[in-house]
């Protein structure tokens, strides 16, 4: 059995390393938040790899090592350190957050074809925010049937964009930082030369933004099934862990180099986070006289990713919540399944609170620009609250250390480990709240932004009470089966 479970161990370090970046990391994540902080984004990347990052990666290692077995991820973890009912609630909010994330990539979907197909951004400046939600319900509503129907060729897809995307995102960086040498272009942002040009301003506005850098940088927990797969855990495991973090680190630092080269750092564009890619690679492709091909190659590639992933997104956490939560918190109605083995009740209720949050958002924010910008931010306060669960299971693991052994330990000191929970727990909050700030300028649109701070608020108070009320539906539907 020992020769096995040996055998089985064929992960090394830069497996580890390699797989993570795949996971966590994407082109994106430097656009929004370079619109969001400009060049001083550098040092919060920084900050965030060494205060964050990696304590969070590593802590996953060891709740990944602790239960090897465990096939709900975050939830299994919640189950076996405490109870059924704290493990249906991280269940239920892995499952939930996910909501704002569906009704995003419909509007994703058809930035790209604009690019695609008109060769600018203009899409995202002139359309009418009710006619574009009306469109992104519509796609929304395919891909449920779609899903309904299965998604193995989407699967494949995705796979094959996953890879595209991870190229693209380091073509970006080769071409973006090289530009300026090879081909004599301007450099967009003065003074790049001079430190101050890196350090932020820590004010309110600036804790307001955490909260993308904090969404950008979590997600790890997807790799901790490797953890016992990888060879000499206790060494390579953490090795690992810290090279993706230099990875990424170095990616979103000579990323954010490259973006400072084209955009000008201190007259940030409006539409950066929706257009920023595109126009990025359009300046990159005349700038190496290939014309928009850069430009096309990345539509593609984030159509398709983008198409995979909201397939896959409505049916894989909801797959989650209803196999691995206890059964006695969740209505017998939401387990009700179709022939294909579809929890088609579950779809119901997804595209229930997908189209809600599509439509509503329409009636009050005013342009497209808005909107999607407004939606990406929703998504960095709402992802968050599921990596809440991750430092919860830690802080629980490191109270029952004589009872959970693991071939990785993070720390061994109990007191110390609890620190780093708590601090990760802590910080994600911090940035979770703060983020609901909105990021327009409240006196060009006062309504707007009130608007937009009431959903931010309302939005995930919301998806969290469903949470609470389930179990109460239960309780009345299910008396027949408990």
């Amino acid at each position: 059995m020992s020769d096995v479970n040996n055998n089985a161990k064929t992960f090394r370090w830069w497996n580890i390393a390699l797989l993570g970046f795949a996971t966590v990391w994407g082109l994106n994540n430097v656009i929004n938040n370079f619109a969001n902080q400009g060049l001083a984004v550098v040092t919060s990347w920084i900050l965030i790899m060494i205060l964050y990052f990696v304590p969070y990666t590593l802590m996953v290692g060891q709740l990944g090592s602790a239960f090897q077995e465990a096939g709900g991820g975050v939830s299994s973890w919640v189950k076996a350190l405490s109870n059924n009912k704290l493990a249906y609630f991280a269940a239920w909010t892995y499952w939930v957050v996910h909501v704002p994330y569906l009704a995003q990539k419909p509007q994703i979907i058809m930035v790209s074809l604009s690019w695609l197909f008109k060769g600018n951004g203009s899409f995202i400046k002139t359309a009418s925010p009710l006619v574009v939600q009306g469109a992104s319900l519509l796609i929304f509503l395919a891909f449920v049937w779609l899903a309904s129907k299965g998604t193995t060729t989407l699967n494949n897809l995705g796979s094959i964009a996953g890879i595209a995307m991870f190229t693209m995102s380091m073509l970006f960086i080769i071409l973006g930082v090289s530009a300026p040498f090879i081909t004599h272009v301007q450099i967009a942002t003065p003074n790049m030369g001079d430190i101050h040009t890196y350090i932020p301003k820590f004010d309110f506005q600036y804790f307001t933004t955490i909260s993308m850098l904090v969404f950008a940088v979590g997600g790890s927990e997807k790799i901790s099934p490797y953890v016992n797969k990888t060879k000499n855990a206790s060494k390579e495991f953490p090795l690992g862990m810290i090279i993706l973090a230099v990875m990424v680190a170095v990616s979103a630092i000579l990323g954010s180099f490259a973006i400072g080269m084209i955009v000008n750092s201190n007259h940030i564009p409006a539409d950066l986070m929706a257009n920023g890619a595109y126009q990025a690679f359009q300046f990159l492709g005349n700038s190496f006289h290939v014309g928009n091909l850069f430009v096309w190659a990345f539509a593609i590639t984030n159509t398709i990713a983008s198409a995979a992933a909201l397939a896959i997104s409505i049916d894989a956490p909801l797959r989650m919540l209803l196999g691995d939560a206890d059964k006695k918190y969740i209505p017998k109605a939401l387990l009700k399944k179709n022939k294909r083995g579809i929890a088609i009740n579950g779809y119901k209720m997804t595209a229930v609170l997908v189209s809600i949050l599509i439509i509503v958002p329409a009636l009050g924010i005013n342009g497209m620009n808005d909107l999607y910008n407004w939606l990406l931010n929703l998504n960095s306060i709402v992802m968050p609250m599921r990596y809440l669960w991750v430092f919860l299971a830690y802080m629980m693991l490191t109270k029952q250390l004589d009872k959970y052994k693991s071939d990785y330990m993070f720390v061994k000191n109990r007191y110390v480990g609890i620190g780093f929970g708590l601090w990760a727990f802590l910080l994600t909050a911090f940035a979770c709240i703060l983020g609901m700030v909105p990021k327009m300028n409240m006196a060009q649109d006062p309504s707007s932004w009130w608007f937009q701070l009431a959903l931010n608020i309302i939005t995930p108070l919301a998806l969290i009470a469903l949470g609470l009320i389930l179990p109460a539906i239960a309780k009345r539907t299910n008396t027949d089966e408990i």
